[in-house]
This record gives structure tokens, C-alpha cells and sequence, in this order.
């Protein structure tokens, strides 16, 4: 049996921060061999984001298992030619530079497919490779808000809401992690590799499908609270509960708010379910004052053999001791050499054959440098001069 679905898939990691190291945490997880080449004496700028544990960044370790780290110096004659020979044994290149950068450094797509024919080269931006936006720099906020996602998150007063997670960041990794897999397959019919431009924007835009597609259909510009699935009807809402807790009501379909009802005993809501405009507001409050009868935990455990869609609003500490994630074994630990045991988000996809797994603690920076280079046929006096060059 296998263990690794990804076994022999080699990726230059050029990334920062989130999107891309995101992306190749889950391509190392599921067993691609990850180099993480970073810049000496500084590497990956969130190495240095609070809060640190006992050395390292909380936010690096959480992004950076299962990777080896290089440090190289991509603007020096001597990094560069280091990087395109690790260029002609590996199978993907994967970068979040402004766009133009890494032409600049004389690493681009055009000079490394010379190098490699079968190389996959996949770029990471705020707004694409190309187009009015694309030299400008953003942020999550900026993406999400050009895509029109900000737009469609607002409260009733109509005041758009920054999410909690960076979604066009997180979305801009997996569009990455998506593409190149498909590209590696295309590779398998074709014999050649290809370049990918994933623009964070973009693949924001593409979670905003089903509501951009009912604007297609009737024209009508969502409003705070008027569409099916944002807070107009009371089968579809948030609710706070006798402790200042929440409860999250999902019972879209007929059965799950009927089911709810009959539960609470108020049988006579369930015709109610899609009552519009100032009718939907009334329901909205009557079914506000039931939850604030009683309390969060109270709520779980009276509606918990009800097929009705309830479930608590959790918070970090309540997710971690949710039944669900911790029969999934969605939190797993690792052992660091400087850290000690850390918990880590575990892979979300259950593989019945090559499941995903932890082989690798994240890095130091530069930890691999040596054993990288030795495999290319440096020896140790031409690895000393490199470190007095400061090519790595």
C-alpha cells in the first residue's frame, strides 16, 4: 500500500505568508516533497509575526509542516544557477512575487521551461498576472471587496463586515493547489508542463457562484438580510441564547423547520416558515425569544436528537471539544526539535488508500540548505565559499 498519494512530486516553494505556503502544506501533507527556498537571513516574513511560542512564530508553524527549508539568494549570478538546476529535477515552481518579479530576477516561466519542458510554474497574486490591477498592491480586505464578497456581507444597517479568516488568501491557495494538480495530470497526457496565473481575486469571485447567479437571472442587487440564505427568514438565522451564547438555525428545507417547531412547541410557526417583510420579522422575533429561554448548552442537548438543523455557534475553545472535529481528528500533534509537541489543524480530506500525514516538522530557516545542496554535487568547501558569498 501506499502512503502518499503525492509520492515523487517535487515543488519549489517561493511563497509567503499565507496563500501559497498554505498551498503547498496541503500538497506536502498528501506527500509532494516541499523545498521551501527562502531568502538568507530573513526568509519567510511571517517567521516573525506574534505571538511566538518558545522560538518560532505561531503562525509559521501552523503553515509550514512537512516542508525542508533552503535559504538562497535569488538576485546573486551564483542563487540563480543553484535554483535552475534544482529547476531540472523537480516537478512545480510556486511563487507570490508582484507580478513581473521573478522576470526581473531572470527566473521566469520562459527561462525555466528551458531548463525543464515539464516544469509547472504557478503564480499566486493579489489580482492576476495581468490587467489594470495588476501591479497593485492588496490584501485580503481588497480582494474579497474588488470580487464584491465585502459588498455581499453586511449587517441590516447595511455596513459591510470584514470576515474572520482571510478568505480570498485561503481561497487563492486552494485555487493554486487545484490547478496544479490538474496541470500535473494534464502533464501525464502530454508530456509538458504549463504556467499558472491564480489571482486571489478571482478565485474569490468564484464563491460568490450561487448569488451571482441569481443576479444573472432576475438583475436584483442583494441587500443586508433579503436574500434566502442571509438573515430574511427565521428557518435561516442566528440567535442568542439565555447566557449571551448563539445557535445557529439552518432548517431551510420544510422537514427541519417543521421538525423545529414541533420540538419547541409552536406547531403554529410551520406554515410561517417563508413569511416575507414585516411578517418574516415578527417570526423572527417570536423565535428570538424562545432561545433566549434557555441557554446555549441547554439547547444542545434539548435539540439534540432533533433533525432540525440547530447547532451551537462555537467559539476556538468549544470547537476543539465539539464531538464531530474530535472524532474526525481534526486537530493532530507534531513533535519540533525547539517547540516541543504543537497541535496543528490536521488534513480535512480522509483518503481510504494514501491518507495525508505529518512527516515533517515546520523548518528552521536554512535548515536544509546543506543536504539540498550536496544532492546537487556541492561539497563542503564550495558550500563555505557560498555562505562567505552570501548565496545562501
Amino acid at each position: 500500500m501506499s502512503f502518499d498519494a503525492l509520492s515523487g512530486i517535487r515543488v519549489l516553494d517561493l511563497s509567503r505568508l499565507l496563500p501559497g505556503p498554505y498551498c503547498s502544506m496541503m500538497l506536502g501533507d498528501l506527500g509532494a516533497e516541499i523545498i521551501k527556498v527562502e531568502e538568507p537571513g530573513r526568509g519567510d516574513y511571517i517567521r516573525y509575526y506574534l505571538p511566538k511560542l518558545k522560538a518560532e512564530s505561531a503562525f509559521f508553524l501552523a503553515l509550514n509542516r512537512n516542508k525542508r527549508s533552503m535559504t538562497l539568494n535569488l538576485k546573486s549570478e551564483r542563487g540563480k544557477k543553484i535554483f535552475i538546476d534544482l529547476v531540472k529535477n523537480v516537478d512545480v515552481v510556486l511563487e507570490s512575487f508582484r507580478p513581473g518579479v521573478m522576470e526581473k530576477l531572470g527566473i521566469g516561466y520562459k527561462k525555466l521551461q528551458k531548463s525543464n519542458p515539464k516544469i509547472i510554474v504557478c503564480s499566486i497574486s493579489g489580482y492576476g498576472q495581468d490587467g489594470p490591477y495588476a501591479e497593485k498592491a492588496g490584501h485580503d480586505i481588497n480582494y474579497l471587496s474588488i470580487a464584491g464578497i465585502t459588498g455581499l456581507t453586511k449587517t441590516k444597517d447595511g455596513k459591510p463586515v470584514i470576515p474572520g479568516i482571510q478568505i480570498a488568501d485561503i481561497g487563492g491557495g486552494m485555487m493554486a493547489a487545484y490547478c496544479i494538480l490538474a496541470a500535473i495530470i494534464d502533464r501525464e497526457k502530454t508530456g509538458k508542463g504549463q504556467y499558472i496565473d491564480i489571482s486571489m481575486t478571482d478565485a474569490a469571485m468564484t464563491w460568490s457562484t450561487m448569488y451571482l447567479g441569481k443576479y444573472f437571472a432576475d438583475g436584483k442587487i442583494p441587500k443586508p438580510s433579503s436574500e434566502l440564505l442571509t438573515g430574511q427568514f427565521a428557518c435561516y438565522n442566528i440567535y442568542k441564547t439565555k447566557d449571551g451564547g448563539y445557535m445557529s438555525l439552518g432548517a431551510l428545507e420544510p422537514q427541519f423547520w417543521s421538525a423545529f417547531c414541533k420540538a419547541i412547541g409552536m406547531e403554529d410557526m410551520i406554515p410561517r416558515q417563508m413569511d416575507e417583510g414585516e411578517k418574516a420579522e415578527k417570526l423572527i422575533s417570536e423565535v428570538k425569544k424562545v432561545f433566549l429561554e434557555h441557554t446555549k448548552d441547554e439547547w444542545i442537548e434539548l435539540l439534540k436528537d432533533v433533525d432540525c438543523c440547530c447547532e451551537p455557534v462555537n467559539s476556538f475553545d468549544e470547537m476543539l471539544s465539539d464531538p464531530q472535529i474530535i472524532h474526525r481528528k481534526m486537530i493532530c500533534e507534531i513533535e519540533h526539535p525547539k517547540e516541543g509537541t504543537i497541535r496543528q489543524i490536521n488534513f480535512p480530506g480522509k483518503f481510504s488508500a494514501t491518507p495525508a500525514r505529518v512527516r515533517l516538522s515546520p523548518p528552521a530557516l536554512g535548515q536544509h540548505t546543506e543536504e539540498i545542496l550536496k544532492k546537487l554535487g556541492e561539497t563542503n568547501k564550495e558550500i563555505v565559499n557560498l555562505r562567505k558569498e552570501k548565496v545562501i
